[in-house]
């Protein structure tokens, strides 16, 4: 009896031991960076200061919103290729409108290497600013590959539930992790959340709001799993950054099973 017992306490140990070492872990952060423009500073254009709330994060793949190319507002700077340069990692910027002579959009930065890279515009029932999702395959140390997506919703209720549905058809067809963050412009009760929680699990014990920066009240922004996968949120929190957007910066610890 003691030797099947002793068996069977091998057995588990070597499970939960295989388990450990095929899980992943992955620091996400999402952030409305406002085109880089502090709402206490008007004028000016602090690009240094996203990319420290990024580098101090600790985050390895991030998801940005309003983001500017080539735009005077803010100093004609490719703030992609800016805020790469300056956290060191990888990055995909995908365009929502043409603004004067560059782009408005979003951001994908990744430290691991990003291996496919998808764009996406988004439905629009109702004449507005055109919005787009972004989707890249990353590959993570331990050899998993995880997709991660980005957008920013539209600011017209009929246009984010399409936008929603959309996003959720894209789900559909994928069997892998798919992480999915954004400025979703809705709050947790309403219609395009709800939309969105048939396939995607947001987190509902550590959320807080993230906008605006100070005195926040609204939860805006999110970061979510796809329901294909075992996971647990190792860490959810908003970061208390109230200089460098309107919006707070929202970090996420992701451990897939």
């Amino acid at each position: 009896m003691k030797i099947k017992i002793m068996r069977l306490l091998s057995l588990f140990l070597i499970l939960f031991v295989s388990l450990q070492l095929n899980a992943q872990t992955v620091k996400i952060l999402t952030y409305n960076i406002h085109h880089a423009n502090p709402p206490s500073e008007p004028s000016k254009i602090d690009i240094e200061a996203i990319a420290k709330v990024i580098n101090d994060s600790g985050a390895e793949i991030v998801g940005i919103q309003e983001v500017d190319i080539n735009v005077s507002r803010s100093e004609m700077m490719n703030q992609a290729e800016k805020l790469s340069e300056l956290t060191g990692m990888d990055y995909f910027f995908s365009k929502g409108i043409d603004l004067e002579k560059g782009y408005y959009g979003t951001l994908i930065l990744s430290k691991h290497k990003i291996i496919g890279k998808r764009r996406y515009d988004l439905p629009m029932p109702v004449k507005s600013e055109n919005r787009s999702l972004a989707i890249v395959d990353v590959e993570l140390p331990g050899g998993k590959t995880i997709s991660f997506a980005n957008t920013h919703l539209d600011l017209k209720e009929e246009n984010r539930i399409a936008q929603a549905e959309f996003i959720n058809e894209l789900g559909e067809l994928y069997s892998k992790p798919l992480i999915f963050v954004g400025d979703l412009n809705a709050k947790p009760e309403t219609k395009p959340i709800q939309v969105l929680e048939k396939y995607f699990v947001r987190n509902t014990k550590n959320n807080q709001p993230t906008s605006p920066n100070v005195n926040a009240r609204n939860e805006i922004d999110y970061i979510m799993v796809l329901n294909n996968q075992e996971f647990e949120w190792k860490d959810y929190r908003v970061i208390k950054e109230e200089y460098a957007s309107d919006h707070l910066p929202l970090f996420a610890e992701v451990v897939f099973r």
